[in-house]
């Protein structure tokens, strides 16, 4: 989530800076946000040293609309090379297609009262996105009130439908589905926990509480991705990148830290090469390399047109960055580079 991790003012800055963010938004958010549609910007590739990994022709696909509250946060890969991005202050799920057009899917209401309860946050915000294989959307939506904090789906016919209920004191952040096993995966950033619900929808339970999850101040497990066996989650707080392996029956093992020195890490992606990882940092707006040993190499910064660096998604050679310039920057964009193998 697009969120830095503040420390001391910088933390009561931070909430300021949200709330100025919303107070900039026009009264018209519900409304669907104009589509800044194309390629607006290219930029070149950090150039990096030695092996491993590089990325090529960068560019910003789409600038989203910062006043309306746009802060891209996550993103959902779809078939054709389109995606869904999550919008944070603005309660909205967009699709952006291949060509850079956007359209808006889903603006969540704002509870009664106005949501001032949700955790740590204090306003309501959408996060998370995943994609089910049959075409299914999901986001997630915490408000700060139970029965609306949760799992929704986007809906064919246009309207979110609640899936599965979290508790109203969650953060829910980054969205996963375990296919193999029939369920949703959801951290928790303020509670430092990972649930589980099925697909069907219902009740969640907590499926790891492992301490390595934990928040330290501000926020705990943010990304999350499955691979080979494990759950591995980004812990924002702690600047790590911890691996928990799942047990024969579903449940899950003891998280062991797989990265270290990644402070501000919202979202990541594997490469395809290994565990190498593409890790997104907020707090620093860059993209960074992270090695199967824990090595890491900047592969874009702020020189590249990173600005509150959200979430990166990669496919075959595609790998999507959303930048939320919350807090570090005014533009939020979608970018698109090649990656490149050596």
């Amino acid at each position: 989530m697009s969120f830095h991790r503040p420390t001391g003012l910088r933390r009561r800055a931070a909430a300021l800076g949200l709330a100025a963010l919303l107070a900039a938004a026009p009264a018209a958010l519900a409304a669907p946000a104009p589509a800044l549609a194309g390629v607006l910007a290219t930029a070149p590739a950090h150039p990096g040293h030695g092996g491993g990994t590089r990325l090529g022709d960068v560019r910003v696909l789409v600038h989203f609309d910062r006043a309306a509250g746009q802060v891209a946060e996550s993103i959902a890969l779809e078939p054709g090379g389109g995606v869904v991005i999550g919008m944070i202050p603005a309660r909205q799920v967009v699709r952006v297609t291949r060509d850079g057009a956007v359209q808006v899917l889903v603006t969540m209401p704002l509870p009664p009262g106005g949501g001032g309860t949700t955790p740590v946050i204090g306003t309501p915000v959408v996060t998370g996105v995943a994609r089910s294989d049959d075409g299914a959307l999901y986001f997630l939506y915490s408000s700060g009130q139970g029965g609306l904090t949760g799992i929704w789906q986007v809906r064919r016919s246009g309207g979110p439908r609640l899936v599965v209920p979290l508790p109203a004191d969650t953060m829910p952040n980054a969205l996963v589905i375990d296919g193999k096993r029939g369920r949703f995966l959801v951290t928790d950033s303020t509670g430092g926990r990972i649930w589980q619900a099925p697909l069907r929808g219902g009740a969640a339970s907590v499926w790891s509480a492992d301490p390595a999850l934990a928040p330290s101040g501000f926020f705990g497990a943010n990304g999350m991705k499955i691979r080979d066996g494990a759950v591995w989650a980004s812990n924002s707080d702690r600047g790590t990148i911890v691996r928990i392996p799942v047990t024969r029956d579903g449940g899950s093992g003891r998280a062991e830290v797989r990265a270290t020195g990644l402070e501000g890490i919202d979202d990541f992606d594997f490469t395809g090469r290994g565990t190498e990882i593409l890790a997104a940092i907020n707090q620093s707006s860059k993209l960074v390399r992270v090695g199967a040993d824990g090595a890491q190499e900047t592969l874009l910064d702020a020189e590249d047109g990173m600005q509150g660096t959200t979430a990166v998604a990669v496919r075959g050679n595609r790998v999507y960055v959303t930048n939320g310039a919350n807090l570090a920057g005014n533009d939020p964009t979608l970018m698109l580079a090649k990656l490149r193998r050596r």
